[in-house]
């Protein structure tokens, strides 16, 4: 699905920093708040994994109709690693993101956006209309 002419979806990679310590090692808290956001996000929720690591941190996915969020936890550092990924113009990743910041109680978040699948349209017009040119040449030997 095409975002109006600017890829097939978003993807926003975000590092949470000093986040309150005890939320990230909440295995029960953290699957919470991540299908939350995605529900927030304007997403389908299809499916998820979570596992609690030894001795602490948290790692888990939700994965969406369009696209997942994902979320890795250091509760030694306050960090956690972020990643929402939506296609669609229904969805809106940056709800997502504002829940996770306001649920994890994060003091600074650092983010970076990547618009996917940018040249995806042009690349497969491309091709057809090089194939065409191709057999045309060859039928009338141009």
């Amino acid at each position: 699905m095409e975002r109006g002419g600017v890829g097939l979806g978003r993807h926003i990679i975000a590092e949470f920093y000093g986040c309150k310590r005890e939320l990230l090692d909440d295995i029960r808290f953290i699957k919470h708040i991540l299908i939350k956001a995605a529900i927030l996000s304007n997403s389908t929720v299809i499916g998820y994994g979570f596992h609690r690591f030894k001795p602490h941190g948290v790692s888990g996915y939700v994965l969406v109709a369009e696209s997942h969020l994902s979320i890795h936890t250091w509760p030694e550092y306050g960090y956690a690693a972020v990643d929402i990924f939506t296609c669609g113009e229904h969805t809106n990743p940056n709800i997502g993101l504002a829940e996770l910041q306001k649920q994890l109680e994060a003091k600074k978040v650092v983010t970076t956006e990547l618009i996917r699948g940018l040249d995806v349209r042009s690349n497969i017009s491309t091709k057809v209309n090089n194939d065409i040119e191709e057999k045309f040449s060859r039928e009338f030997n141009i």
